[in-house]
Parts: C-alpha cells; sequence; structure tokens
C-alpha cells in the first residue's frame, strides 16, 4: 500500500514540474518597433519669380519681377502659419489716344498667413515624401511707392480719378496654393503660386472692383531643427498561460455536517488589445488575450465587459482618431459576439485621443477590456 502511494505522490510531482517547463517554454516578449513621428519647427523660405498686375494692356506687358521672403513654424503635420516680406515693381496700363502705355511703380508688401498641408491631410503624414503640396490663406498690408511714370502722365494731360504720387497704403488679403518637392530633410524645392486683393486705388485707375496682383515664385525651403523624433520600441508580454491543475488525490473522509458555503470573491479582469499605428486588426500576437477574456467570461455568465477604444494624439487629426477608435472598438466586439459573448453583457465607448490612458503613443493605439 506504502509503495502505491508513494508511486502516486512521484507521477503527480513529474506532472507539475513538466507542466511547469512546458508553460516557461512559452513565455516570451513581443516587440512594436518604434515609429518616426513629427516635431514642431522653423523653417524659411526664399523666393524670387514674376508678378502680374491686372489692368489695360497685354498679359506679357504687365509682368514685373518678385521676390519673397518667409518664416513660418510648422504646428503639427497639417497646420503652419507664417510671416514675410514681399515686393519688388508692379506695372498697369494707361489708355491714352495714342495707344496703351505701360507704367510701373514699386512695392513693399508684408504678410500673415495659415498654411494647410494638402498631402497630410489625404495622404497621412510621412516625413520622407517627395511632393508636399500645401494651401495658403492670409492677410497683409501693401505699401506702393515711386509712382513717377504715372506722375509724367499726369502732368501730360492724362488724369486717373485715383491718381496718387508718394505712396499708397492697402490692406491685402491672399490665398494661393505651392508645393514643396523634397530634397533633404532640411532642404526642399519651393514652387508657389498666390493671389492678393488690393483696393481699387492701387493701380492709380478706377475699375470699380478691387485690383489684382497674382505671384507665381519659385525658390527653396529650409528646415531648421529636428523635424521629425523616434518613439521607443514597445514590448508586451502575452497573456500568461496557466499550467494544467494536478489531479487532486482521492481522500475517503466520514460523513460529517457541510459547512456553510463560503462567498468567492472574483477578480476582475483587463486585457490590453494594442493595435498598430492607423490600423484596427487585431493581430496574431493579441488573439491570447481575447482568449484569455473570452474564457473568463464564459467561467463567469454573471460578468460583464467594457470595451474602450483610444487612438494616440501624435498622429492624425482628433476626426480620424475617433474614427479609429470606432473601429478598434468595432474589431474587439466582432470577435467577442463571434464567440458567443451576448451583446447585453458588452458595453463599448470610443475616446479617439480625447483620453491618453497611457505614457506612450504606442500604448494608446489599443482597446481596453474590462470584464468584471
Amino acid at each position: 500500500m506504502k509503495v502505491k502511494r508513494s508511486f502516486a505522490a512521484i507521477v503527480l510531482g513529474l506532472s507539475a514540474v513538466a507542466a511547469f517547463a512546458q508553460t516557461g517554454d512559452d513565455t516570451r516578449q513581443v516587440k512594436e518597433e518604434g515609429t518616426t513621428v513629427f516635431k514642431p519647427h522653423w523653417y524659411m523660405q526664399v523666393q524670387g519669380g514674376a508678378s502680374h498686375t491686372f489692368g489695360e494692356g497685354k498679359f506679357g506687358d504687365l509682368i514685373s519681377p518678385a521676390v519673397a521672403l518667409n518664416v513660418g513654424y510648422q504646428i503639427s503635420p497639417l497646420w503652419g502659419v507664417r510671416a514675410g516680406l514681399s515686393g519688388w515693381e508692379a506695372k498697369g496700363g494707361a489708355k491714352l489716344p495714342t495707344g496703351t502705355s505701360i507704367y510701373k511703380y514699386n512695392y513693399l508688401q508684408g504678410n500673415v498667413d495659415a498654411t494647410l498641408d494638402l498631402s497630410a491631410l489625404f495622404c497621412r503624414y510621412n516625413p520622407t515624401r517627395v511632393f508636399n503640396a500645401y494651401a495658403l490663406a492670409g492677410v497683409g498690408v501693401n505699401g506702393a511707392f515711386n509712382n513717377d511714370d504715372m506722375t509724367a502722365l499726369y502732368n501730360n494731360g492724362y488724369k486717373p480719378e485715383y491718381y496718387w504720387d508718394c505712396h499708397k497704403v492697402s490692406v491685402v488679403g491672399r490665398m494661393g496654393l505651392g508645393v514643396n518637392l523634397r530634397l533633404s530633410s532640411h532642404v526642399a524645392f519651393n514652387i508657389e503660386a498666390n493671389s492678393n486683393f488690393l483696393s481699387d486705388k492701387y493701380n492709380s485707375k478706377k475699375g470699380g472692383n478691387v485690383d489684382w496682383q497674382f505671384n507665381l515664385l519659385g525658390g527653396f525651403t529650409f528646415r531648421f531643427g529636428k523635424t521629425t523624433k523616434k518613439t521607443e520600441p514597445v514590448y508586451y508580454d502575452p497573456a500568461p498561460v496557466q499550467p494544467a491543475p494536478a489531479p487532486a488525490p482521492v481522500v475517503v473522509e466520514e460523513q460529517r455536517q457541510e459547512p456553510t458555503a463560503a462567498v468567492v470573491q472574483v477578480e476582475p479582469m483587463q486585457q490590453n488589445i494594442v493595435f498598430l499605428i492607423n490600423s484596427a486588426v487585431i493581430r496574431p500576437q493579441e488573439v491570447s488575450k481575447m482568449d484569455a477574456l473570452v474564457q473568463y467570461l464564459n467561467e463567469h455568465p454573471n460578468a460583464k465587459v467594457v470595451v474602450r477604444g483610444y487612438a494616440d494624439k501624435e498622429t492624425g487629426t482628433p476626426a480620424i482618431n475617433m474614427r479609429l477608435s470606432e473601429k478598434r472598438v468595432a474589431s474587439v466586439l466582432k470577435v467577442l459576439k463571434e464567440r458567443g459573448i451576448a451583446d447585453s453583457r458588452i458595453t463599448t465607448e470610443a475616446k479617439g485621443d480625447t483620453e491618453q490612458p497611457f505614457g506612450s503613443a504606442k500604448e494608446n493605439r489599443v482597446s481596453v477590456c474590462i470584464a468584471e
């Protein structure tokens, strides 16, 4: 009898050791690589080209040289602001009995513009993209001077209603489109077209509408400092696999009165289902977490689960991140329902990037599932 008991004890011991060894072999870390994200930075644009002031005369006769210098700050992948100076020469045409006479004058204009990165808006942020289009809108003040050609025409009998001789100051509204062609991480070739609308008195002539000046400029954009940063890799431990319990020994006891059953306190479970950037697909390494969550809900039929979706605020816009967190919640919800968990036991919330429950961007691309 003693031999049989010793043999049974040895078998149970070996089973426990084998189960522990198997669990240890399966324990490993899953690594998510760091990514490159946007960092706010200063930049400068040096531009030169041609301007055209709309008026009487042939198109080519009204083209003048123009230059511009802008200093800006890129606040986010989408939005930036810049201040600049532009100017040189403008031309107009006067209809005389002898024909059209072209006159020129100089100007200097200060601008403040807001810029919107169209490539990042429609194709998401990519620091190595070659073609980066942007739109601009802003206001400025234009100071025109050296109106000597018009003064000579005025003294010879041509009397335009809005003639000015010394200087003319006008408020300017402006808008335009541009593109930066990436040459390196800090230098890009720049092309920009913008239109400026000013007071009707800008070209000394009454037209009954605002005066328009168009600029086509080329040059370079220089970015200063670090424009991107590398996020640290994040490591996640898969949900541990519990070893199979050893069979309990059979104990024969004398019949006695059953004690009152103790109330078992059920501990809540939390599983963090982590997603890749701009993705709502549950990765294979996250499936074990879903398995553990479903097993918990099956073992505790009265338990309910809250699924909250998040997105990191370092990438995308609030609207995009809200939709992304909704999709992540939907992915988790789909798995739970496919595994037989009733709708009545599931509550869902999409947080977007309004809340950041964890300390890094990687961890905040997540659906947090809390069952209790």
